[in-house]
């Protein structure tokens, strides 16, 4: 068995390791702890300028294991043409990096399907908070994508998730990550535990 980062995707600023930190550029860092930084797909409307050299430059810090959250959101944010090229501008980044991409899509996995074909890369991309169900888990698995579970979750998606390819996270949640990951655990019949793949 191998130790994995536990909670892959949280806002709680306190967290402590080894939660994983989404925080926008620009964000204070705290040394000790791990943060992703991205460009929210909420952020990316209007026309103004996006930091991208900020986000760059707060990519290559150590603290930083992983980019985003950036995505597809197709009730929120910008133009899908607008977040398509922020989230390859994040992709580009995680694959210069050789840090995972941890993604928000909402009704807009054709499109991050399409990219990732396009695109071919080498680290994870890791949609997080997924609740589909098991046919379109099983259409991601098959194009490359691991899923995160939070708080809310397709039962069904969760027993058949293969265990290195599944990830669990906190989110926004009030409940705990041993509380989410006992849920996780008690839709599957493989033993699976809570932080080890």
């Amino acid at each position: 068995m191998t130790e994995r980062l536990i909670d892959i995707h949280t806002h709680d600023l306190t967290a402590a390791a080894p939660s994983i930190i989404s925080v926008e550029p620009g964000a204070e860092f705290i040394q000790g702890k791990c943060y992703s930084v991205g460009i929210h797909p909420y952020t990316v409307g209007g026309g103004g300028a996006l930091n991208l050299e900020q986000l760059r430059a707060d990519a290559a810090r150590p603290e930083v294991v992983a980019i985003g959250e950036t995505g597809i959101d197709r009730l929120k944010g910008g133009g899908i043409e607008r977040q398509l090229d922020v989230l390859r501008a994040h992709a580009d980044i995680s694959e210069q990096l050789g840090k995972p991409l941890i993604m928000h899509v909402v009704k807009g996995f054709p499109e991050v399907i399409a990219l990732r074909r396009e695109m071919r890369p080498r680290q994870r991309w890791i949609v997080h908070g997924f609740r589909g169900k098991p046919e379109l888990a099983m259409e991601l698995l098959r194009h490359g994508f691991d899923l995160s579970l939070g708080e809310r979750f397709n039962s069904d998606t969760a027993a058949m998730l293969p265990a290195d390819r599944l990830w669990i996270e906190t989110d926004t949640s009030p409940l705990s990550i041993n509380e989410i990951a006992a849920r996780v655990a008690s839709c599957r019949d493989d033993g699976w535990r809570f932080g080890q793949v």
